[in-house]
C-alpha cells in the first residue's frame, strides 16, 4: 500500500512540474503587441455600405510597417445574447509588434485617406487599444 502511494505521489510531481515547465516555456515565448480594436456605427447601415467600408479597411489599414494582425468584417447579427455589445456595425482588429508601430499607423497618408473618405457614414467610433499578449 504504501508502495503505491509513493509511485503515486512520484507521478503527481512529475505531472505538476511538467505542467509547470510547459507553462513558463509559454509565458516566455509569448510576448505582448499592440491591440487596436475600432467599432463602427454607421449613419446609414445596409449591407451595401458595411461592405463598402469593410472593403475600404482592407485598402487603406492593412499591410502597414509593424502589423502583425489585420481582421475586418461586418457584426455576427446572429447573435443575440444579452452580453453581446450590438451597438456596431462593422469590425477592425489591428495588433502591432509596439506602441510606436500604432503611433506610425496612425500619422500614415493611407490613415488618413480612409478618414476622410469614410468619415461621412460614421455615427459613432468607438476605439478600445490594449496591450495583449499572443502566443501559445
Amino acid at each position: 500500500m504504501n508502495r503505491i502511494l509513493v509511485v503515486a505521489a512520484s507521478a503527481m510531481a512529475a505531472l505538476c512540474i511538467g505542467v509547470s515547465l510547459h507553462y513558463s516555456r509559454s509565458v516566455e515565448s509569448a510576448s505582448m503587441v499592440f491591440a487596436h480594436d475600432v467599432y463602427f456605427t454607421l449613419n446609414e447601415s445596409t449591407p451595401e455600405t458595411r461592405q463598402q467600408l469593410v472593403d475600404a479597411c482592407q485598402t487603406y489599414l492593412s499591410g502597414h510597417d509593424g502589423t502583425v494582425f489585420f481582421a475586418t468584417g461586418t457584426r455576427a447579427t446572429e447573435k443575440t445574447r444579452d452580453v453581446s455589445d450590438t451597438d456596431f456595425d462593422v469590425s477592425l482588429h489591428l495588433y502591432f509588434r509596439d506602441e510606436a508601430a500604432h503611433n506610425a499607423h496612425q500619422e500614415h497618408p493611407r490613415h488618413k485617406e480612409f478618414i476622410e473618405k469614410m468619415k461621412s457614414n460614421w455615427k459613432a467610433v468607438r476605439v478600445f487599444d490594449a496591450w495583449v499578449r499572443t502566443g501559445p
